[in-house]
């Protein structure tokens, strides 16, 4: 009898670079009511195990952040070494969505294979972009510098679900921009989903309130079943701005206060 082997589980890190003070009514669609402070953090993603390394997003740099009037931590690549990791040899970097905190910092890595979904690359070079509410989130150079990476055959396009490696894939779930997709990693507590900007915050997902940044509104609502199908719990979905993650999960030992948290531990919810 043929047994199949078990997965290796990953180590998942959630690596804060930076910060925007804002108010409730700027993070859902139509406001909110009770508008008060709600303020926003800035992640990349690490899922390791001893097969690879894979990096999720690339962050912004500090002059992005002057010219947007965010608050700027670190470098994503320099936080990278407090893992043991080296930028510029990771291999793999997944990109799940090209909007320019998503997608800058893409030089830091020369070594790497970016994972792209189709769709994606279609929305942000398309008719689309011709209209300002769907391209003031995107940075032309950081569009055109991943077109460049396709043409240096350094673009791995995704049309849909895949699984890049066993016990880690890449699902579409679209909603936030047509090509957003999302990740789903084996850890020891089970199967975890990085949300990204399917869900900014827990808020989103959990009160039915999209965030106003959005390219179908239904496709973003369906996507919050979708990832809740991909996770064994509720408890498994890590939104990808909200400040509460850094507080709801335990810090990574000997990084600097309040830059990475580690995903495959369980949160604490207080």
């Amino acid at each position: 009898m043929n047994i199949a082997p078990a997965i290796e589980p990953f180590d998942v890190f959630a690596v804060k670079y930076a910060e925007h003070r804002r108010t409730a009514s700027s993070n859902f669609l139509g406001g909110d009511p009770h508008d008060g402070p709600m303020p926003m953090d800035y992640f990349i993603w690490v899922a390791t195990n001893s097969t690879g390394t894979w990096v999720i997003d690339t962050g912004f740099n500090q002059a992005t952040a002057r010219q947007r009037g965010r608050d700027f931590i670190r470098c994503p690549a320099e936080s990278l070494r407090m893992l043991g990791i080296d930028a510029a040899a990771v291999d793999n970097v997944i990109i799940t969505h090209l909007h320019y905190d998503h997608v800058g910092n893409f030089d830091l890595f020369p070594s790497a294979t970016y994972h792209l979904q189709d769709h994606e690359m279609l929305f942000a070079t398309g008719r689309h972009m011709a209209h300002t509410c769907a391209h003031e989130a995107y940075d032309v150079e950081n569009v055109v510098g991943m077109v460049r990476e396709v043409y240096r055959g350094r673009v791995q396009f995704h049309d849909g679900d895949a699984t890049l490696t066993p016990g880690l894939s890449v699902h579409l779930v679209g909603g936030h921009t047509m090509g957003l997709q999302v990740v789903r990693i084996f850890t020891r507590r089970g199967w975890v989903v990085l949300a990204s900007d399917a869900s900014h915050y827990y808020r989103n997902c959990i009160e039915d309130r999209p965030f106003p940044i959005v390219f179908n509104v239904d496709d973003m609502r369906s996507g919050w079943a979708r990832i809740r199908s991909l996770a064994d719990s509720e408890h498994h979905i890590v939104p990808g701005h909200d400040p509460l993650v850094m507080n709801r999960y335990p810090p990574l030992a000997g990084a600097s206060e309040g830059s990475i948290c580690v995903l495959h531990e369980h949160p604490t919810y207080r």
